[in-house]
């Protein structure tokens, strides 16, 4: 209406201002009842312009008057609706706070003044509870939001939080499992239900879950790559341990190629290779590994790949994996380790050189010991021996158990060591974690010398000394004969004390 009355305005000042300019005031006349009005043109439509901004003013003023009650039942609503968001807002606050006390009373406020948003009073009275330490409360109000279409997915998530807390597991994965039926591309849900998989050694589901969430964009191209190997890995050692073979060989070779750098397929696929009797493809694959991520593994399964060699043949095939990534500390080390096995002490000596600057480890201190013992240096090996005793062990060599069975993990070391690889591309070392002995570090050299009574004799009497008896890994090039044609010491003569006179001053 207001626009109307200005363009009637805006007409009539128009026409005013036109009767202005041409000069010329024309007429006008009203008669109404016994009434007869003449005037100017111009004073008649100052006339009308004049009634009609009154006769607005009166019926926009009759409108007040009669709107009055709904403008306050307006104005009413909106402070309850600003007294509503504000209370919710200061009690999300709270709740995140921590303060429950002060996120119930909140919670009660926004539900008598938020009306128009009953969900988020919900959500607020549930996290309330949460932060008060009230966990029934909090389960029925989450319960309670079960009943709307729109909240059902916060609610799963609440009673999935509720039921972790408590150690209901089962309760938790439910929710879990319903909330990823509801959203899919639901990074929680998703992630829940696939940790729910990993700790029931589910593979083929995990699997499952893996590329959905590839196809959905929930994790990356490469996470995914890395997931679906240790995985497959993972199951390939459980076929393998059911005596599925097939199965387990195919899985292992999947996972190798899919992640070359990934040692336990690379080992796995390997050692199924070998037999199956295809061991060049086995060398393959390990030396495949071995180019991106040398492991000691690696090495050691590749030594096992063939038992009809010679000791130099096999040292000389394992200088020929070093060979493509040299510059590897584990290069350097099979370096040492192949001298040893083909009897070259002194390639041994010079190989171990090239770690020097490596800090002291258990395992380097015993391959120092093994390589002084090579070299006849058997002092020197004890001595390494006992610095490698206090030497931190090496986290990748305790991956190898004391049988000399790689990567031999339970179920739920595998779904750990899926889910870290996945997430960060690193191995984890469970035997290490839980100090579990590995694979033997330091080579088993006598701590001290044989009896030393002979040798005492023999130093009394003049008689030539008898050989050192080593006990041990190195008594072996000690031949009895030798003990045989040492000569007998004889029985040692006791030198009398003599008594004399006290020599004078």
């Amino acid at each position: 209406m207001i626009r109307t009355v200005l363009a009637i305005v805006l007409v009539l000042a128009a026409a005013v201002l036109v009767l202005a300019l041409t000069r010329e005031p024309g007429g006008a006349e009203l008669t109404w009842l016994h009434w007869n009005v003449r005037t100017t043109a111009a004073a008649g439509v100052l006339i009308l312009l004049f009634f009609s901004l009154a006769a607005t003013i009166f019926w926009r003023g009759l409108i007040w008057i009669v709107e009055t009650p709904r403008r306050a039942a307006r104005m009413r609503a909106e402070t309850r609706r600003r007294q509503g968001a504000e209370a919710l807002t200061r009690g999300f606050l709270a709740a995140a706070a921590g303060d429950g006390a002060d996120a119930r009373r909140l919670a009660l406020r926004a539900a008598d003044l938020a009306d128009e948003t009953p969900a988020l009073v919900r959500l607020l009275t549930a996290q309330a509870a949460e932060a008060a330490g009230d966990a029934a409360a909090a389960r029925a109000a989450y319960a309670a939001m079960l009943g709307f279409p729109e909240m059902r997915l916060a609610a799963h998530r609440g009673l999935m939080l509720a039921a972790l807390t408590e150690g209901d597991e089962a309760e938790a994965e439910r929710h879990a499992v319903a909330a990823y039926g509801l959203a899919r591309t639901a990074p929680w849900a998703w992630r829940a239900v696939l940790e729910a998989r990993l700790a029931a050694g589910d593979w083929a589901a995990a699997l499952e879950l893996m590329e959905g969430a590839l196809e959905r964009k929930i994790v990356s191209p490469l996470v995914a790559e890395r997931a679906r190997a240790a995985l497959l890995t993972a199951s390939a050692a459980r076929a393998e341990s059911q005596g599925d073979l097939a199965g387990a060989l195919e899985d292992a070779q999947g996972a190798a190629k899919l992640r070359t750098d990934f040692a336990p397929a690379a080992v796995l696929a390997s050692r199924l290779l070998g037999a199956d009797g295809r061991h060049a493809r086995a060398a393959q694959v390990i030396e495949a590994a071995w180019k991106a991520e040398p492991h000691p593994a690696l090495w050691l399964a590749y030594r096992d790949l063939r038992t009809d060699e010679t000791p130099r043949e096999r040292a000389a095939r394992l200088a020929t994996l070093a060979a493509f990534n040299p510059a590897a500390r584990e290069a350097r080390i099979l370096m040492v380790e192949q001298a040893l096995i083909g009897g070259d002490a002194l390639g041994a000596r010079t190989a171990i050189a090239a770690l020097e600057a490596e800090p002291l480890t258990r395992r380097l201190a015993g391959l120092r010991a093994r390589t002084a013992a090579a070299a006849g240096e058997r002092d020197e090996a004890r001595a390494w021996i006992a610095r490698g005793a206090a030497a931190p062990q090496e986290p990748a060599w305790s991956d190898i158990d004391p049988a000399g069975r790689a990567f031999a993990y339970s179920a739920e070391d595998w779904a750990r060591l899926a889910a870290a690889y996945a997430e960060r591309g690193e191995l984890i070392h469970p035997r290490f974690e839980r100090r579990e002995r590995a694979i033997s570090d330091l080579p088993e050299l006598p701590a001290a010398y044989a009896e030393s009574t002979p040798f005492i004799g023999a130093a009394e009497s003049g008689a030539p000394m008898p050989p050192i008896v080593d006990e041990g890994d190195f008594a072996e090039d000690l031949l009895p004969a030798e003990l045989a044609a040492a000569p007998a010491a004889p029985a040692p003569v006791r030198p009398r004390r003599v008594f004399g006179p006290r020599p004078k001053r």
